[in-house]
């Protein structure tokens, strides 16, 4: 990533996706014991698994395999 003049970066989408930061989201930057630098959700929700999204979506039709792919995100 590349800092701009204002100091500003822009997060990758598949952190933003594994953290469920959105528009207006507010996260936090905070010093680990080892130097690091991490980022979190500042209102510390933590966005559902891909096991809680497709809870209850496997209704009448869907064959096994067609279930295991939607647990496996394929």
């Amino acid at each position: 990533m590349i800092v701009n003049a204002r100091g500003q970066v822009t997060i990758p989408k598949a952190v933003r996706d594994l953290l469920g930061i959105t528009a207006g989201s507010t996260v936090e930057f905070r010093r680990g014991s080892d130097g690091n630098v991490v980022l979190i959700r500042a209102d510390g929700k933590r966005p559902l698994s891909r096991f809680a999204k497709q809870r209850g979506h496997a209704g009448v039709g869907l064959s096994t395999d067609e279930i295991m792919a939607l647990m496996r995100g394929i």
